[in-house]
């Protein structure tokens, strides 16, 4: 069974545009998604990159234009500045850790709900109430918000660590059991031609 580890920050707009395509890809080809939610902030000066707020203003415009094109092509609704954004990505990135253990709802459903409250319905991701109602849209106990915190920062930790570790500086970033990287959501389709033998 292949296998995919997926790096990503519940605060990226890409986790969000990128949709459900990597659980469609997974499906297809009988592979096994390990959820790896990390800083994204925290990894940018680690890896040689930038906040957004210290970027040039030629990448920053670069990056709306590509942020609007890519939603639109993803046929999804996208709030390019939301009022909630940046926020603190650590609540809703414990209560992913805290589902993928606990098991039985649909973790693609649960990071889509999350990164969509936050880039399509401009709500706090940072907020119980808001990270509730993904878990339970995705089948998950919403009492998942508030345990084992402690065992899931640290787990949120060591996934930057092994990020940094493991060459990954950009979010959404997928690895391969093979050690194929690919960065960015437009590259599903690379990695589906990967896993389909043919690239």
């Amino acid at each position: 069974m292949p296998k995919i580890d997926y790096f990503f920050a519940t605060l990226s707009p890409y986790v969000y545009i990128a949709g459900r395509r990597l659980e469609e890809i997974a499906a297809k080809h009988g592979a096994e998604i390990t959820y790896r939610p990390m800083d994204v902030m925290a990894l940018f000066p680690r890896s040689g990159g930038q906040l957004p707020k210290d970027r040039h203003p030629s990448r920053l415009e670069y990056r709306a234009q590509e942020m609007r094109r890519q939603a639109k092509k993803a046929g999804l609704p996208l709030v390019m500045r939301p009022a909630n954004w940046p926020t603190n990505g650590a609540p809703s990135s414990y209560a992913i850790i805290n589902a993928q253990k606990a098991g039985g709802g649909d973790m693609g459903v649960l990071v889509h709900a999350i990164t969509r409250a936050c880039w399509a319905e401009e709500k706090d991701i940072a907020l119980e109430h808001v990270i509730c109602a993904a878990l339970e849209e995705a089948g998950f106990d919403p009492g998942l918000a508030e345990s084992n915190l402690m065992m899931a920062a640290d787990e949120y930790g060591q996934n930057l660590e092994e990020a940094v570790r493991r060459g990954v500086f950009g979010s959404p970033f997928y690895i391969t059991d093979t050690d194929e990287r690919f960065w960015g959501q437009d590259r599903l389709g690379d990695l589906d031609l990967h896993l389909s033998g043919q690239l």
